[in-house]
C-alpha cells in the first residue's frame, strides 16, 4: 500500500516580479510525497494564487483526500480531481516518481542523459523602462535568441521603444520577440495595437484581451497581423468537448500549454492532440513552479518534440529553490546527470 502525505512550502523571489496581475515577492506551492517499500515518489502541486482554477478554499482538504485515497486507480483519482489541475498534476509526477527507477527521471530521453538540451525563451519582467532594458541586454548576451517580453504594465509607447530598440539591432532571424499581454487590451483598442506592435516582426502575442471574451477573441485571431497565443483563456477548460471547441470557435494561432494550470501530462496531451488536428501550434511554459515541478515539466516537455522554443527557464528566480540538475546555458535548458538533487530544504 502506498502511504501519502503533503507539504506546503513557500518560495522567495529573489527580487519582486512584476505582472500584469501585480508584483509577486513569494510563490506558494505544495508537495504529495508518497512512499512504498522504502522508496519515494514526489510530486508538486504548483498553485498559483489568483490564477489557478483551483484557487479555491477546499484546496488543502482535496489535497488529504489525495493521501486517504492514493491506491485508487490513477484514472479514478484524476477523474475526482478534474477541478483541481495542479492537484492532478502533482499525482501524476508524484506516482511516475515512484514507480521509476530514479526517482527524478520521470521521462528518461536524450535530454536527462545530458546529451540534447531544450530551446527556450529569455524572460522579461515588468519595470520600469531602464530595468527592462537590462534585463533585454542580460538575455542577449547570456545567448538567448528567443526573448518574451511582458507588456502592459508601463506606458505602451514605452514598451514600443524597447521592442524598436531590439529590431534596430536584431532582425527577426537574429532574435525572435513574443510578447505577453496577460490580458491588458480592451477589445476596442486590441486590434488597433496589435498592427503597431506587428512592425516590430514579432514572433506572436499571448492573451492580448482578458480570458472569457470568447467571441470577441474569435474576431481578433481572425483579424490580427500578428499570430495569437491563448494561455489563460485555456484555465478552467475541463471537459475535452470544451476544449475542443473552444479551439474551434477561437481558432488561435498557437496555445500555451501549462501542465499546473491544465492537468498536468494528461490534460496537456488533451490540448495537444486538439490543437494538432485544428493546424494550432503550441509550445509549453512552467508556471513558477520550484525545480521539483520544472524538471517533470522538462522532461514531458522534451518527449514531446516540438521545434518552438518553450518557456521553461524559471528556476533561478526563488532564493530557495532546491538544487537540481537543470542549468541555462546558451539559451537552452540543460539536464547535467553529474549533478545531484539536494532537498535538505523540504525536510
Amino acid at each position: 500500500m502506498i502511504k501519502a502525505s503533503y507539504k506546503k512550502y513557500i518560495l522567495n523571489f529573489k527580487q519582486a516580479s512584476g505582472t500584469s496581475r501585480g508584483i509577486l515577492k513569494t510563490k506558494e506551492t505544495w508537495f504529495l510525497i508518497l512512499e512504498l517499500n522504502g522508496k519515494q515518489g514526489i510530486g508538486e502541486c504548483g498553485l498559483f494564487r489568483g490564477l489557478s482554477a483551483d484557487d479555491r478554499p477546499d484546496y488543502e482538504e482535496k489535497l488529504k483526500w489525495v493521501c486517504k485515497n492514493i491506491n485508487l486507480p490513477l484514472k479514478h483519482l484524476l477523474s475526482e480531481l478534474i477541478e483541481f489541475p495542479s492537484i492532478q498534476f502533482g499525482v501524476e509526477m508524484a506516482l511516475k516518481s515512484l514507480q521509476a527507477q530514479d526517482n527524478f527521471q520521470l521521462f528518461p530521453s536524450k535530454f536527462t542523459q545530458s546529451e540534447d538540451s531544450i530551446p527556450i525563451n529569455g524572460l522579461i519582467w515588468m519595470g520600469a523602462e531602464a530595468f527592462m532594458k537590462q534585463q533585454i541586454e542580460d538575455k542577449i548576451k547570456a545567448g538567448f535568441t528567443c526573448i518574451k517580453m511582458k507588456i502592459g504594465a508601463i506606458d505602451f509607447q514605452t514598451e514600443c521603444n524597447l521592442l524598436k530598440s531590439i529590431r534596430q539591432s536584431f532582425t527577426s532571424k537574429e532574435i525572435e520577440l513574443r510578447v505577453d499581454a496577460n490580458g491588458a487590451f480592451s477589445p476596442s483598442e486590441a486590434l488597433e495595437k496589435l498592427k503597431i506592435l506587428s512592425e516590430f516582426n514579432l514572433h506572436s502575442i499571448e492573451q492580448p484581451i482578458k480570458q472569457g471574451q470568447i467571441e470577441a477573441m474569435a474576431k481578433l485571431c481572425e483579424q490580427t497581423p500578428l499570430p495569437i497565443a491563448l494561455d489563460e483563456e485555456l484555465i478552467g477548460v475541463f471537459s475535452v468537448t470544451e476544449k475542443r471547441k473552444l479551439i474551434q470557435t477561437i481558432n488561435p494561432q498557437f496555445i500555451i500549454l501549462k501542465p499546473s494550470l491544465v492537468g498536468g501530462f494528461e490534460g496537456s496531451d488533451e490540448w495537444i492532440n486538439i490543437a494538432e488536428q485544428n493546424k494550432t501550434g503550441w509550445w509549453i511554459t512552467s508556471a513558477l513552479e520550484s525545480n521539483i515541478g520544472l524538471n517533470a515539466i522538462a522532461q514531458y516537455t522534451y518527449i514531446k518534440q516540438s521545434k518552438l522554443p518553450q518557456g521553461l527557464g524559471t528556476g533561478s528566480l526563488f532564493t530557495n529553490n532546491f538544487d537540481s540538475p537543470l542549468q541555462v546555458k546558451n539559451g537552452n535548458l540543460r539536464y547535467n546527470k553529474k549533478q545531484t538533487w539536494n532537498l535538505d530544504l523540504l525536510t
